[in-house]
């Protein structure tokens, strides 16, 4: 199968529709699908919910969808940096699903295994837990409580590696693996861009972070800015 598309307009033609369920990788400006965001944004579908583990920055990843009105739902865990987000999120024009960190990540494995959900002690007791089924386990210290997180099923999932082969095994770059490997696995879609595609054979099979079997379109987005989301310097010492 023929996995490598000339760009990612390419990629997502046929894919996109409104109201769409979109897990995307990446951990603010780290590891972030850049030319398939943009190709979402160019493309004008909205109404879209984006699985994710935070909306980027302002104007910049997802973010850029929020200033277009693309974006109706977020299913999150960090926002913010985001003034947009927070506007919208105010104002009652973005409907908001907050999620713990490793319960979205956890959310995203699940439906990635084909588990529709689970149940863990992370919020309990707090707004996280409000209208979720809640059941007592016998745990280290007696019975507790946890609540039931259900796994995320996308539609599509897009994300940003840094080599692949030409069958789509893929390998990513230290942190900016982050919240990829997840959410490429639950989609039933899976676009992926890379920094580099070599050759069936041109990677290590230990160092292989996710199999093709989970990819089925790819491009090449390099060559990429690195952006910063916050310069911090010191002053110059003098003598």
């Amino acid at each position: 199968m023929k996995k490598l598309y000339p760009n990612a307009a390419a990629a997502l033609d046929g894919v996109l529709r409104d109201g769409m369920l979109i897990a995307a990788g990446g951990f603010g400006l780290c590891g972030i699908p850049e030319r398939l965001l943009d190709a979402i944004q160019a493309s004008g579908v909205k109404n879209l919910t984006f699985a994710s583990n935070n909306a980027g920055i302002d104007n910049e990843g997802i973010g850029k969808l929020l200033r277009t009105r693309q974006v109706s739902k977020m299913i999150s865990s960090y926002v913010g940096e985001n003034k947009e987000f927070e506007r919208q999120f105010l104002s009652g024009e973005l409907e908001v699903e907050f999620c713990p960190q490793g319960t979205l990540a956890e959310r995203m494995r699940a439906g990635g295994a084909g588990i529709p959900g689970f149940y863990t002690k992370t919020g309990v007791g707090t707004a996280i837990a409000k209208g979720k089924e809640v059941k007592v386990f016998d745990g280290p210290n007696g019975p507790e409580e946890y609540i039931l997180e259900r796994g995320i099923f996308a539609d599509l999932a897009i994300v940003k590696a840094w080599k692949a082969d030409e069958s789509g095994n893929l390998t990513f770059r230290k942190t900016a693996r982050n919240f990829n490997l997840p959410a490429a696995t639950c989609g039933k879609v899976c676009v992926v861009e890379v920094e580099e595609v070599v050759p069936v054979g041109g990677l290590d099979p230990d160092c292989i972070h996710l199999p093709g079997v989970y990819v089925q379109r790819m491009i090449v987005g390099a060559p990429y800015d690195k952006r910063i989301e916050f310069v911090t310097t010191r002053e110059r010492e003098t003598a």
